[in-house]
This record gives C-alpha cells, sequence and structure tokens, in this order.
C-alpha cells in the first residue's frame, strides 16, 4: 500500500494551524483570557504552525526530530490542565492568586470538551502524524 507522504505533514500543519487560529479566536473575538497553563500551550503550538508550515511547503520530512519534542510537552502540559479542570484532586493546592484560574472552563460542551481537551487532541493528532510519516518513510526504505 502506497500512503502519500506528503498528506501525513500537511495533516499536522494543518491541525497546528486550525489550533493556533482557534486560540486567537477564543482570546481575541471571544475575550477569553488565557491562563498560565494556556499560555505554555500556545508558545509550543504556534511555533508548530510556523515550522510545519514551512516544511510542508518543503516536503521536508525531516522535520519531526523538531516538531515532535514540542508537540509531546504541549501534550503533557495539556493532559495536566485537562485533569486540574475535571479532576478535583490534581487542582493545586494554592490556586493561582493572579489571572485566570488555570481550572476555569470557558467552554463545556457535552460535559468533556473543554479548550484544554481541544489542544490535548490537537498536540495528539500532530504527533500521530508526524509518527506516521516518520513510519511511512521508514518503510519506504525498505
Amino acid at each position: 500500500m502506497n500512503i502519500n507522504k506528503p498528506l501525513f505533514l500537511y495533516s499536522a500543519w494543518l491541525v497546528s494551524l486550525v489550533a493556533t487560529l482557534g486560540s486567537l479566536y477564543f482570546s481575541e473575538i471571544l475575550g477569553f483570557v488565557p491562563c498560565d497553563l494556556c499560555w505554555y500551550q500556545r508558545i509550543l503550538m504556534y511555533p508548530l504552525s510556523l515550522i510545519l508550515g514551512i516544511a510542508t511547503f518543503k516536503s521536508d520530512f525531516t522535520i519531526r526530530k523538531y516538531v515532535l519534542p514540542l508537540a509531546m510537552v504541549g501534550w503533557i502540559i495539556s493532559l495536566y490542565h485537562y485533569l486540574i479542570q475535571k479532576i478535583p484532586g490534581f487542582a493545586p493546592i494554592r490556586p493561582c492568586v493572579s489571572g485566570v484560574p488555570c481550572n476555569a472552563q470557558y467552554i463545556n460542551f457535552f460535559g468533556f470538551i473543554t479548550i484544554p481537551f481541544l489542544a490535548l487532541v490537537a498536540f495528539s493528532l500532530i504527533i500521530l502524524f508526524m509518527s506516521l510519516a516518520s513510519s511511512t518513510i521508514k518503510n519506504s526504505r525498505e
């Protein structure tokens, strides 16, 4: 089965772009103030949009060594943030003293879809697509 390798790279870039634009929509259009953990997730997602965009344009599949660490750290932060929102025992003993608390939920669709959940899905998809792109490259060499 011959899978189109650029499709995985393009898909990862598209996910990062939608996540970046979505976070900007939530903050700049809807006026949701990001908490500290949201900022960390943005710090990791925004460069992925640029890096993956350039890699897609140049068909550079070696970019995974730069993308995967950013996406994995972002995934961990998103998971922790989501657990803080949904499981009371994960919330820090000393809450935030300034700004928006990290357990605040601006959106809560279907009882489980929050902004950190959306970031978690985005980071998961980027990791999946980059892993598929690297396994496709390895299989094509054999």
